[in-house]
């Protein structure tokens, strides 16, 4: 049995959280539901798609805001900015390959800053100076709305890039009854309306 303070501990995940910032460094998707599915380690029958993230843009607030209205806008504020930050993870992979994709990975290679995780990029920007924004998802931005930061955008939809999210009952759980009970309220409106307020469509 947890104590309450053991509780708080380890349900506590938002940012500057012990274990929300020991989640932020090492999660990583290792399998998809469909093949934990298959492979028995998942509920076929109980499962409910939460929803997807998409990545956006994020500066400080009072920071001169990027025009990201669309593709070509986001490039010349990409090109304008003196500092563009975002992680290492797979997230940053995929700026990376967007920025070559747009034509001006090398133009803008000695501004660009990365760090491990996005944790570390929303600490950056809020101590931040100047002309700079960063990327990372748009779950990840809102958490930081109340301390400094704002979500100027999400990417033009042409080049937006989405985390697709399903939750499932382990088979081998010790209390399945309460695990059905949570997926019921995740796929209910109330469950739903949560996850839309903080970014997940």
């Amino acid at each position: 049995m947890l104590t309450a303070e053991e509780n708080e501990l380890l349900t506590r995940v938002g940012p500057g959280t012990r274990m929300g910032n020991l989640l932020r460094r090492y999660w990583q998707p290792v399998a998809g539901v469909a093949d934990l599915t298959k492979g028995g380690t998942v509920a076929a029958e109980e499962q409910v798609v939460v929803g997807r993230v998409g990545a956006g843009v994020v500066a400080r607030n009072g920071a001169p805001l990027p025009d990201i209205s669309n593709v070509e806008a986001l490039k010349r504020a990409l090109l304008d900015a003196e500092t563009v930050v975002y992680n290492r993870a797979s997230s940053g992979v995929y700026i990376d390959s967007m920025l070559k994709k747009l034509g001006v990975y090398e133009q803008i290679a000695a501004k660009l800053v990365r760090y491990d995780d996005g944790n570390a990029v929303m600490h950056h920007l809020m101590q931040g100076k100047g002309r700079e924004f960063g990327f990372g998802g748009i779950t990840d931005i809102l958490m930081y709305r109340e301390r400094g930061l704002q979500l100027v955008g999400p990417l033009p939809e042409e080049i937006q890039n989405y985390t697709r999210y399903t939750a499932a009952r382990i088979t081998v759980g010790a209390n399945p009854g309460a695990a059905q009970a949570f997926l019921r309220y995740l796929g209910s409106p109330a469950g739903r309306a949560l996850f839309a307020a903080n970014g997940v469509k």
